[in-house]
């Protein structure tokens, strides 16, 4: 594959995760929510101090062709949501989650935190 055509496909999932932060924290806006260009350092895409307390994380998005997390992840063979573990000699232990899944559970915290403050 082409390095252009490589870096295209990062883009589009930046561009993903971008419109997916929009379309489920409606408080956001594009200026809380960026995807970065190609070969900036930092995060893929940028956050907001306003987004950071919605969505409490560093994001690097990588797409590739071949990832063997997947073989792993597809090896669970269940239509529940799957959590999986992974973990290589002398690193920290990772979760992998459906990424639609973990917006949706961060979603739901952030209902709940509201809730809370509204004293609901």
């Amino acid at each position: 594959m082409k390095p252009q055509s490589a870096k295209a496909k990062g883009r589009i999932l930046q561009k993903w995760l971008q419109e997916k932060l929009l379309e489920n924290f409606p408080k956001l806006s594009d200026r809380d929510v960026r995807s970065t260009p190609m070969g900036t350092q930092g995060e893929d895409v940028q956050l907001s101090e306003e987004a950071f307390k919605v969505f409490p994380f560093y994001v690097e998005a990588k797409s590739r062709e071949k990832i063997a997390v997947y073989s792993f992840y597809e090896q669970s063979k269940t239509d529940h949501d799957v959590l999986l573990i992974i973990k290589e000699n002398r690193k920290r232990p990772l979760a992998v989650l459906d990424a639609e899944l973990f917006i949706k559970i961060i979603k739901e915290l952030n209902a709940i935190k509201e809730n809370c403050k509204e004293g609901k």
